[in-house]
């Protein structure tokens, strides 16, 4: 079989949560070029949908840490195009916060949105999929704040350090009807994002990061159509690292500024 044909989606129904903007607008957006039928999700109705090859996303509001609103939400999926192949956790996110001081209903929301939400919509797709015979594929949008926390994210970071391990665990209990893979994004240049890492919009931050570039959400959202295809079949638990090699270790940078210094 052809690479090409792997990447084709006709055919396949894609749910990806927080789909309309950012990064799940992309990774949205890749699928419906891919040429599958795609439903996104949020809280409220988006201006503009993500559409691509002259189509576009179904949207239905869901708050997605309410388990009855997860379940609706993939059954109105199921619903409209008749079956479910692919979810993809992108719902997410955190403001900086002080962990001394922060309240423990910030905590709870944050880690609600990005391990408990996740979680709950995971096993409703579940559902959907593990009874037809060619199952499905999920995919959980992680950070790079999992391995390497920061400075503001202690929930954040605890709450996605909990995504990675739970990818593991569902990986090994829904094998071999549905497979369950992770990736760990690293610094995104979005526009939401940008006041985030400077006046230039990250411009000096991408010194730190071996590509030279902070990431696209498109690079996001082509390693989801590889996870999601028949490329990767045999490839279940995994952690796909998107996110140009990290960051430099602060040592080295210091070392090659006081070395520009002298």
């Amino acid at each position: 079989m052809h690479i090409d044909s792997m990447l084709d989606f006709t055919g396949r129904a894609v749910l990806v949560t927080g789909g309309t903007k950012g990064i799940g607008a992309a990774i949205a957006g890749a699928f419906l070029g891919a040429g599958a039928d795609v439903v996104v999700c949020g809280r409220g109705t988006p201006d503009t949908l993500p559409a691509a090859g002259g189509r576009e996303a179904v949207f239905v509001a869901a708050d997605v840490r309410d388990p009855a609103a997860a379940s609706s939400l993939v059954d109105a999926a199921v619903e409209r195009f008749g079956r479910l192949d692919v979810l993809v956790n992108n719902a997410g996110g955190s403001p900086d916060a002080d962990a001394a001081t922060v309240s423990p209903r910030f905590v709870e929301k944050i880690v609600a949105l990005n391990l408990l939400a996740p979680f709950y919509v995971a096993q409703a797709a579940h559902r959907a999929m593990r009874a037809r015979d060619d199952g499905g594929s999920i995919i959980n949008i992680g950070s790079v704040s999992a391995h390497d926390p920061q400075p503001g994210t202690a929930a954040y970071t605890a709450a996605k350090a909990g995504l990675l391990a739970l990818t593991k665990a569902l990986a090994l209990e829904w094998a071999p009807a549905v497979r369950v893979n992770h990736i760990t994004t690293g610094l995104i240049r979005t526009r939401s994002a940008a006041s985030v890492y400077g006046a230039d919009g990250g411009e000096s931050v991408a010194g730190v990061i071996p590509m030279r570039r902070m990431a696209m959400p498109e690079d996001v959202a082509r390693a989801c159509l590889f996870l999601a295809s028949d490329l990767s079949e045999y490839v279940n638990g995994a952690d796909l690292a998107v996110h140009g090699g990290g960051e430099f270790p602060a040592r080295y940078l210091a070392a090659r500024t006081a070395v520009r210094t002298d």
